[in-house]
């Protein structure tokens, strides 16, 4: 069966491949409300009237977003750990309720829209014509909500298989739909905050209908059934393990917004410019952290799986790249808002619609609270890893202290002062950089709680591994994959050199460092590089590449020999692609360092070099470098056993 990519592609790669198109997939979502609200801002006189009604609707839109979310997370999660464990019943269960939970909250959204959006509005405003936009908007977003809610389940289904392009592809597709439609509605139809909100709806069916197509048909590692979809009491708890809290998580960003507004409205400068500014600036910022979610959610993806597998190295690699994407990510973003803060709160006020101190404000706004992106990149991170490790509390716990414990009291007191305006855009960054230690604190203890235990997989005790090879045959680039896989040291030429030297293992003299691993045949060489090899192979698993490393531990029990060898003109081909020689230099090259291999070897060995009966294991490298890792592999595994 074709391997699962999350399971066997470098990390280092797979975290941009998988993450990045969830990052534009996740942007992509807030943009939704952004751009209904730039639009709706700039309708004319009424815009800032309509967006005062877009602002109080947009706490609903937040918690749909969060329930769907968050649900979502908890069907990645539990998806992708049983992908990496195999157990197919489960995910195609797993799945189908995923399809039957969509359905439910769907028709919680639904109601509420016929019979709870205008009271909902008139709790806020008594403005006939804010609660009459607002309604409208409302009603629209959530009884025409099922796309967006179960476009975000095939997401989840599409990223929990490594399929990320897929999803990013029918959300860009929407989001594209939506701002094309959200101008003709908005403006020549001139059908206002209604236009917005159908825009909006077409534009998430259009990324449902998409995501669904290349669901079932690019996606044969879950199988569906009408059985599947009958809930299932213990798979629903285990999606809400996670998912609740991913849930309430994003749900905090609804009761941050609403406390922000209470605290800014009650402050003793102009209320009115504060809490317009907060309104266009939390939007904007929702790109950013939005961003953060979207790698992640690939770190749920990837971490869930390999977890699974019980894969240690997998497991760190993950970790260790997914956190320093984000932190890559969020600085960048950082960057470029800093330098475009007054350009992007402009977007608002293209129509006048937004007053000119708003803007100003706003600005402020964006490049003070950016200095903390990073810091937030941090945190969320550190949250997908511990939602991938089934942690559900302490995920929770760092939304808390970013989004409610530091940021309300903070807030508050700098509404005392009479900076107002300028200072209380710094309990943003002050409120990341506290949550960060505290989340921090929370990795470092769930990590040796639920990982510290995990044995490196596929690693054993004083395994030694050696590799000669051709010229021209990738020898030196499978013995690094080989190490990488089983996580063991790897050593060649320079390598080994470096060990010398560390360990205090040849002479002082410089010239003793370049020669002694020489393929000039000198009594000094051969004793300095037996005695350096005997020594690695002493102290740690490796792989040595050349310098008849297979003879000079062939007493090691657990050493395998292998040979790696090509046809001539296989070799040609790839000496000219690596070095860029010509085919005469090519063949040259290749027969002037097959000749030294081979006059060294057969000096420190009294052996044939390449006599397939000095070697465990001879393979042709013309099959290519992933396929003569795998039977390396596989021939360790079997051996070993």
């Amino acid at each position: 069966m074709k391997e699962n990519k999350m399971g066997v592609k470098p990390l280092n790669k797979l975290i941009w491949e998988m993450g990045l198109p969830m990052v534009i997939s996740m942007v992509l979502q807030a943009l939704y409300n952004v751009i209904d609200s730039i639009f709706v801002t700039n309708i004319g006189s009424d815009g800032i009237i309509a967006n005062q009604a877009l602002t109080i609707a947009f706490p609903i839109q937040i918690l749909m977003i969060a329930l769907g979310v968050g649900t979502g997370i908890g069907i990645n999660s539990l998806l992708s750990k049983n992908l990496g464990e195999g157990n197919k019943g489960k995910v195609n269960k797993v799945a189908g309720n995923g399809i039957f939970l969509s359905i439910v909250i769907f028709l919680i959204f639904f109601l509420f829209g016929i019979f709870l959006a205008e009271p909902f509005i008139k709790l806020f405003v008594s403005d006939s014509k804010v609660i009459e936009y607002g309604t409208s908007y409302l009603k629209i977003v959530t009884i025409f909500s099922f796309g967006s809610i179960a476009y975000t389940v095939y997401e989840r289904f599409l990223q929990a298989t490594g399929k990320t392009n897929y999803s990013t592809i029918a959300q860009i597709t929407g989001a594209l739909l939506n701002v094309l439609l959200d101008y003709i509605f908005i403006y020549p139809l001139n059908m206002g905050v209604s236009g917005a909100a159908w825009a909006t709806i077409i534009g998430q069916f259009a990324s449902l209908i998409l995501g669904m197509i290349f669901h079932y048909t690019k996606n044969s590692e879950i199988k569906h059934s009408l059985s599947d979809i009958k809930p299932d009491k213990e798979i629903i708890k285990e999606i809400y393990q996670i998912g609740l809290s991913a849930f309430l998580m994003q749900a905090l960003l609804s009761v941050m917004m609403a406390g922000m507004n209470l605290i800014l409205g009650n402050a003793n400068a102009n209320s009115s410019i504060l809490v317009g500014s907060f309104g266009i600036y939390y939007k904007i910022q929702q790109i950013a952290l939005f961003s953060a979610f979207g790698l992640s959610n690939a770190i749920i993806s990837i971490l869930s799986f390999n977890y699974g597998m019980k894969d240690r190295k997998r497991i760190d690699d993950t970790i260790k790249y997914g956190i320093k994407d984000t932190l890559i990510v969020t600085l960048i973003i950082t960057i470029i808002f800093e330098i475009f803060a007054p350009n992007l709160a402009r977007l608002f006020g293209l129509s006048g619609g937004s007053s000119t101190e708003i803007i100003d404000v706003c600005t402020k706004a964006i490049r003070i609270s950016s200095i903390g992106y990073i810091f937030m990149g941090l945190s969320v991170s550190i949250q997908g890893v511990l939602q991938a490790l089934r942690y559900a509390l302490r995920p929770l716990l760092i939304s808390l202290f970013r989004l409610v414990i530091f940021v309300f009291p903070i807030a508050y007191l700098f509404t005392l002062s009479d900076n107002v305006t300028n200072l209380v855009w710094f309990t943003f960054p002050i409120s990341e950089i506290l949550t960060s230690i505290i989340a921090y604190y929370l990795y470092k203890k769930s990590y040796k709680e639920s990982i510290s235990t995990i044995k490196n997989k596929n690693t054993y005790n004083n395994l030694i591994i050696s590799i000669s090879r051709e010229h021209g045959t990738n020898g030196k680039e499978i013995g690094k994959l080989v190490a990488n896989k089983l996580n063991i040291k790897f050593y060649d030429k320079e390598e080994i050199k470096e060990y010398a030297i560390k360990n205090n293992l040849v002479s002082n003299d410089i010239d003793m460092y370049d020669n002694f691993l020489s393929l000039d045949v000198s009594k000094d060489s051969i004793i300095n590089t037996t005695n350096v090899i005997k020594d690695i192979a002493l102290n740690n698993s490796c792989v040595i590449v050349g310098r008849a490393s297979d003879y000079i531990l062939k007493d090691n029990r657990n050493l395998i020999s292998i040979f790696i060898y090509a046809s001539d003109d296989y070799r040609i081909k790839n000496i000219m692609h690596n070095y860029h020689d010509s085919r005469k230099s090519a063949i040259s090259n290749m027969q002037k360092s097959d000749k030294s291999r081979s006059k060294y070897y057969e000096l420190v060995t009294n052996q044939k070099w390449g006599d397939k009966k000095n070697y465990d294991l001879c393979i042709d490298a013309s099959i290519g470098n992933d396929n003569v890792v795998k039977i390396i592999i596989d021939y360790i595994n079997n051996k070993m056993k």
